[in-house]
């Protein structure tokens, strides 16, 4: 009864529309940009204002249109124009967390909160700034958690929460920098000794999950702001995510060390049809950083293997087909996404290969003639094609660069500390002439 009355109040709040507090009117100047030594392709610097921040690589932070990109800066949020990469200040206001922008109309979604919502998950205010006016509508108080995507139609957002909170030491980590825009992880080994970052944050990993804080996946009405649990459990839930074409199906993840988890599944907002999307084959094989590609209909993954054989890997939600294409060493990225017409990949890179990447699939020529013993229940395989857009020879990957292909195609936008200071960043497709 609580939680009817709660939404009473969100819902009447919601039909209130308020005025946005000052913003700028101007345009800032066009930004600097050259030419890759290494690659050839044209790279422009978009915004290093301090407390620059994109968007995660699986949030949306395009406008329908393709014209518009929203990121956050220390002072507010901004978009950039994809035509010429020049800004403006749509929205003045201290913000904790730039969620994403609806696929059906030019609305970024974002919270604000008294307390410091976006490291503890605390309770926060969700709110919509329409991107042309700058008027923004508070949408619904969350007593704790995230928000992490949007629904095919805008009318649902999606997110996860803890029911319970977890031990203070485990709480205590994975804050980021509010200088750097990089989380935060320490500790010791059985002698002393302090761990590396990726040392530290694993040795978190596994003592958040074995908490068994109990969690639950929700969903939010836009329009009336009213709450529902689609599913909970002791397991850690994250990376919720809606397919970009069925408004109803949302992918989430079971998260801690991936070789100790079945990680990727997929459920309807009513709670319904709950299914593992990649079962293990074998001991020690991980599988993650999965995304919706744009169709909808398939699941892409990072899938490793013992031995380190690793492979992009793909499956069709409606008819459970798979691809996987095999990843040489210098392939490896820390995310991977899809062009807008689902041709062509790109990655971030690693230490391995520190490069933004477009990847080029190339389907093996046996595929093309399937044998009998198996037919379309084995697994397609293929190669990628590596070309290389831009060096960063000099990042530190403490710091995510989280791509997205721009809706046309034709840049690829990353996040990188290159030059000594986190900046957002273009790289173009085509090579420069």
């Amino acid at each position: 009864m609580a939680w009817l009355g709660q939404a009473m109040t969100v819902a009447i709040a919601a039909l209130v529309t308020i005025s946005a507090p000052a913003q700028s009117a101007t345009t800032a100047p066009a930004p600097a940009q050259w030419i890759d030594a290494t690659t050839g392709h044209r790279i422009v610097r978009v915004d290093d204002r301090p407390g620059n921040y994109g968007l995660y690589f699986n949030y949306n932070p395009f406008t329908p249109d393709g014209r518009q990109m929203v990121y956050l800066t220390a002072e507010g949020i901004r978009v950039a124009d994809t035509r010429d990469w020049t800004t403006r200040l749509v929205l003045r206001e201290k913000v904790d967390r730039l969620l994403f922008v609806g696929y059906r109309s030019a609305t970024a979604y974002y919270t604000t909160s008294p307390t410091s919502g976006t490291a503890d998950e605390g309770a926060s205010v969700i709110w919509s700034v329409d991107l042309a006016t700058g008027q923004r509508r508070r949408i619904a108080d969350l007593p704790g958690g995230r928000i992490a995507s949007i629904n095919a139609d805008d009318t649902l957002l999606a997110g996860h929460r803890e029911l319970a909170p977890p031990p203070p030491a485990i709480a205590a980590q994975g804050k980021r920098d509010p200088k750097t825009g990089s989380p935060g992880y320490a500790g010791f080994d059985a002698l002393g000794r302090p761990l590396s970052f990726a040392q530290a944050k694993e040795q978190w990993m596994e003592a958040r999950l074995a908490a068994g804080v109990p969690m639950e996946i929700f969903s939010i009405d836009i329009r009336t702001g009213a709450r529902r649990t689609i599913t909970a459990s002791k397991d850690w839930l994250n990376h919720v995510q809606f397919s970009p074409t069925d408004p109803t199906l949302l992918m989430y993840c079971h998260e801690g060390p991936w070789h100790q988890v079945d990680r990727i599944w997929t459920i309807r907002t009513d709670g319904r049809d709950k299914r593992k999307i990649h079962q293990r084959l074998m001991q020690g094989e991980i599988a993650g950083h999965e995304y919706w590609a744009p169709d909808g209909r398939t699941i892409w993954y990072d899938l490793i293997m013992p031995q380190g054989v690793r492979w992009l890997a793909g499956q069709d939600v409606a008819d459970g087909k798979r691809r996987w294409y095999a990843l040489k060493p210098t392939q490896g990225s820390y995310h991977f996404s899809s062009s807008p017409d689902g041709r062509t990949f790109s990655g971030d890179g690693s230490n391995d290969g520190k490069y933004i990447s477009l990847f080029h699939p190339r389907p093996d020529d046996s595929d093309r003639a399937r044998n009998t013993l198996g037919g379309d229940t084995l697994v397609a395989t293929g190669t990628l094609e590596t070309q290389r857009l831009a060096d960063l020879a000099k990042h530190d990957y403490t710091l995510e660069p989280n791509q997205h292909f721009t809706p046309d195609s034709k840049w690829i936008v990353y996040r990188s500390n290159m030059e000594g200071k986190p900046a957002i960043y273009a790289v173009e497709v085509a090579k420069a002439r």
